[in-house]
């Protein structure tokens, strides 16, 4: 498939990314529809190793998301990021993943077919060039992207030191607006989301909330939990 070059002059530009001021990217590299990337956004970030309570919420966020006219942006990795891709994906929605490493070194390997359903109802993206090994250092690098590109960052899943975590500060530190949803107090896949909640991040339960903090409207009703 063909990779496109998209830099801030262009019109597909998505504009939030220059919130990052000396460390926005000089360009990104896409597969996929460029037109993909001026899209309202709402970032949707967790745990790789999520429970089964977290992939059924992050594909129903990613869903509800998806079918008020958003797209869902996350980085492509199993668990909470592959449910809220899939989530927009059931609506044929276009989603955008954005990697950490290039787009000819596409990581997970197991996300193949997902990354190819992204690939044409969205888009995939990365600031790195299209043979770049995705390193450790380049995940953090990359979740700047994520926390900068969207209104609102949702975190659905995530422990206490973890990706997910760091990429909430930086949207937090951005002045965007971060939403989680909680888990049982007993477990420790959400131990990290109900730290940020106590730190002042909001509490969120459905997609209506996360549309009242971006300042869009979302469908009256949404289908979520047993419905």
């Amino acid at each position: 498939s063909e990779f496109h070059f998209v830099l801030p002059t262009d019109a597909e530009w998505p504009q939030g990314l220059a919130s990052l001021g000396p460390s926005e990217p000089i360009g990104l590299w896409v597969r996929g529809d460029i037109s993909a990337l001026a899209l309202a956004a709402v970032s949707i970030v967790g745990s790789r190793s999520c429970t089964q309570y977290g992939s059924y919420v992050a594909t129903e966020f990613g869903a509800s998301i998806a079918q008020a006219g958003w797209c869902v942006v996350s980085g492509g990795a199993t668990g909470i990021d592959g449910a809220a891709h899939r989530g927009a994906l059931a609506l044929q929605a276009p989603t955008i993943a954005i990697m950490a490493g290039g787009l000819s070194q596409l990581y997970p390997r197991t996300h193949a077919e997902l990354f190819r359903r992204i690939e044409v109802l969205g888009a995939l993206v990365s600031e790195a060039g299209p043979d770049v090994v995705p390193l450790k250092h380049r995940f953090l690098v990359r979740n700047r992207l994520i926390a900068s590109w969207s209104r609102v960052t949702v975190v659905v899943e995530a422990r206490q030191r973890s990706g997910a975590i760091a990429t909430a500060g930086q949207a937090a530190a951005l002045g965007r607006d971060v939403a989680v949803v909680p888990g049982l107090i007993t477990s420790p896949s959400s131990r990290g989301c109900h730290h940020l909640i106590r730190d002042g991040a909001v509490l969120v339960t459905e997609a209506s909330e996360v549309f009242e903090l971006a300042g869009g409207d979302l469908p009256r009703h949404t289908p979520l939990m047993g419905d």
